[in-house]
């Protein structure tokens, strides 16, 4: 369903500008029926939910489901059958559109008899093809753990799609550890789907190096091809095509950020004509790795740090420029907004990721002090005015570890998750498993909004074309930003693949008109799935879903032209 927008999208974002800017605002609408520790949006209408299985509300074929459907017109969940153990896996989109979830756990022993055995998630490939059903009818997820697998088991493993279109998937561990990623469990690697290197997967000096606090490493693909990792307090460039690794500046004050000391990263929007890449980490704890974890408590303060650079040779050598977030947190996550903010959200101001590991855990959980207010941070303001709360709302949800967060089609962020337990449904607690549904809506999504009309399919790189808009007549049309994004993939505190391309664009023909300059080539934005933003004056579109690049299946050769 690569098509431009839905009229139901057309029409809700009608209906929704009828009524007074009502500001920043939570909605909650309905429950998701597994706990949506993981999320990502397939289709206009759909966000694809895993969970684990043991024992959610939600059912299918007679049992307990960890795979579900949310329909974003309806705000109700449908169960999907997941053969393995998705828990605590990873995804990400091919250059065809091709969605594929990876990795997870090994067999869990069901609290729930209604529950099937679940089959060994650690070497899973889960795959999800574009489905052009609103509802997702008939679309299922499909696997077959005999002929498609990954090299190695990876539970708490990352993936991005990169610059011919496959997946790369980081890191992981084997079996489950009482807190850190221990050596003997560690896969200190990388592989690929489709595979590369005869399915040999590559040894990671880096990764071996930033143990035993490096899972679900932060990875970005950079403007040139190249990837930028995070994980513990250490951070590198690792080139795809030499297969080199350049060390890059730690993050300063100790500060770690991967799990299970979980702060967020996010590579900050690129805009044209240079597209310099930025990365921005956040949050986390500045507890030492080397320390006895069982001397460590949920009372323990996260970090408020907040770390910057720009990956030039001049900012590499200056390296990390730090500011601080209004409070701490502890398993935030970021998400990039069409107009280039970023919103931080969710998390804890005190303790850990995990659960159950302390002697003065909450309930089960390793973290305590929910924050439930969002900030916002403004890449392009001063340093010391770039964080911003005005008018932001407050949620009376807790969204902890196994929460998760995504911009979605119509422009609001879908949040959803939390269950720092050991089982599907507990309740009685502080924090309990928790299967509600809120949208986190901005001020445009109560005004009268530009409106996009004959969206192409597919688009290439370095190209021209145009796209009929309607510009409400208070919106100030000098003021305008075209946003190519790809809505990544969200677990853990990190949204994978997530990433905003500015294009460039003209209005013509009275305003009815607007021609757009595509990225240049396909390192710029890996081709794949996208969503085209328009936002005029502050007010923001509906998205339009498109193709970037051929739409062929991985590995595709470079397009475009190189900067």
């Amino acid at each position: 369903m690569w098509g431009f927008l839905l009229f139901h999208a057309l029409l809700t974002g009608a209906i929704a500008s009828s009524g007074a800017d009502l500001g920043w605002h939570f909605v909650q609408n309905g429950t998701t029926g597994i706990v949506a520790l993981e999320a990502t949006v397939i289709s206009p209408t759909l966000v694809l939910m895993f969970d684990r299985p043991v024992g959610a509300p939600l059912t299918i074929n007679d049992h307990a489901a960890w795979g579900g459907l949310w329909n974003l017109e309806t705000n109700q969940a449908r169960a999907l059958n997941v053969v393995s153990n998705s828990f605590c896996a990873s995804g990400g989109y091919l250059s065809n559109g091709t969605m594929v979830s990876v990795g997870g756990m090994t067999v869990e022993s069901p609290s729930n008899t209604t529950l099937p055995a679940d089959e060994d998630g650690r070497m899973a490939i889960r795959i999800w093809e574009p489905c052009d059903d609103p509802a997702g009818v008939g679309c299922t997820l499909v696997e077959d753990p005999d002929t498609l697998h990954l090299a190695q088991p990876r539970w708490y493993p990352s993936a991005l799609r990169v610059f011919d279109g496959s997946l790369m998937v980081v890191g992981g561990m084997h079996y489950s550890t009482p807190f850190w990623n221990m050596p003997n469990e560690t896969e200190s690697s990388f592989e690929f789907f489709p595979s590369k290197d005869g399915g040999v997967p590559r040894f990671s000096p880096f990764l071996n190096g930033s143990l035993p606090a490096n899972l679900f490493p932060r990875a970005f693909t950079l403007p040139d091809g190249k990837i930028f990792i995070v994980a513990n307090n250490q951070s590198v460039i690792y080139d795809i095509e030499t297969r080199t690794e350049t060390p890059l500046p730690d993050l300063p004050n100790g500060v770690r950020v991967t799990n299970p000391l979980d702060g967020t990263a996010t590579l900050l929007p690129l805009s044209p004509p240079d597209y310099v890449p930025e990365i921005l980490v956040c949050g986390g704890s500045n507890k030492s790795d080397q320390l006895d974890y069982r001397n460590f408590s949920s009372q323990d303060p996260a970090s408020d740090q907040c770390s910057r650079i720009t990956l030039t040779p001049e900012g590499i050598k200056q390296g990390w420029e730090v500011e601080l977030m209004p409070e701490p947190r502890i398993m935030p996550e970021m998400v990039l907004m069409p107009d280039g903010q970023v919103v931080i959200i969710n998390g804890g101001r005190t303790g850990y990721a995990a659960y159950g590991t302390f002697q003065d855990s909450v309930g089960q959980s390793n973290a305590d002090h929910a924050v439930r207010t969002p900030v916002l941070y403004h890449p392009a303001a001063p340093r010391g005015r770039r964080f911003d709360r005005e008018g932001l709302p407050t949620s009376d949800i807790a969204r902890l570890y196994h929460s998760s967060v995504t911009l979605t089609p119509s422009g609001n962020l879908f949040v959803a998750g939390s269950n720092p337990n050991g089982h599907g449904l507990v309740t009685g607690v502080k924090f309990p498993s928790e299967y509600r549904a809120e949208y986190l809506n901005p001020p445009y999504m109560t005004v009268p909004r530009p409106l996009l009309a004959n969206v192409p399919e597919k688009i290439g790189f370095n190209e021209r074309f145009s796209v009929d808009i309607h510009i409400p007549d208070n919106l100030n049309s000098s003021s305008l930003k075209v946003a190519l994004i790809d809505l990544g993939f969200s677990t853990h505190a990190f949204h994978s693949s997530s990433r905003l391309v500015f294009m460039e664009a003209k209005l013509s023909e009275g305003n009815r008109k607007l021609e757009i300059l595509t990225p240049p080539n396909n390192r710029v934005y890996p081709p794949g799935p996208a969503w085209i933003y328009v936002t005029v004056d502050s007010v923001t579109s509906v998205g339009a879903q498109v193709m970037v690049g051929s739409g062929a299946a991985p590995p595709v050769p470079d397009q475009g032209v190189r900067l």
